[in-house]
């Protein structure tokens, strides 16, 4: 018996062949994991900012125009009524709003490569009385909403992304 050495019981005890992979296997798992999930972090991100934008557009448009616009941005506001601020996205190289029926917030939102199709655009005058909603010193308050779908799935659940911008009326 050798002295220092626990005896040979089996042929492999003791042999780490393979375990680099094994342990390697592991690490790239997690790595994957971490990856796509901080890139659909981003995504989701990059998603609520292009929202935020949009209805801050929103704001712009109807705080400059207020009562002046054309097709009358009075509420109540809906995408029949106020085309200019809620009605569809305008094609490539349209100018929205202006009397073209073009919504500026989904035209904004459709910027981020998303389906602008299934977003909600409301707005809402929260001061004066019927008569004088759409007029200055007023506020006007632009939300929009969007079923956000991961980009990469992965089981993951739809989420609603809410934003929405509020300014005064000047003109």
């Amino acid at each position: 018996m050798r002295h220092g050495f626990p005896p040979k019981v089996g042929r492999n005890v003791g042999s780490t062949k393979g375990q680099a992979l094994v342990e390697f296997t592991f690490v790239l798992v997690f790595w994957v994991i971490l990856v796509v999930g901080i890139l659909e972090l981003l995504l989701f991100m990059h998603t609520y900012n292009v929202l935020a934008d949009s209805a801050k557009e929103g704001v712009r448009y109807a705080i400059i125009h207020g009562s002046h616009n054309p097709q009358g941005i009075a509420p109540p506001c809906t995408a029949a009524a106020c085309p200019d601020l809620l009605g569809p996205a305008a094609p490539l190289g349209t100018v929205p709003g202006y009397g073209s029926s073009y919504g500026v917030v989904k035209t904004y939102a459709q910027m981020s490569l998303r389906d602008v199709s299934t977003m909600t655009v409301t707005a809402n005058y929260p001061d004066g009385t019927s008569s004088t909603l759409n007029k200055p010193p007023n506020r006007v308050q632009i939300t929009v909403s969007y079923p956000y779908q991961p980009f990469f799935g992965l089981g993951w659940p739809t989420v609603t992304v809410n934003a929405a911008a509020e300014g005064r009326i000047m003109n």
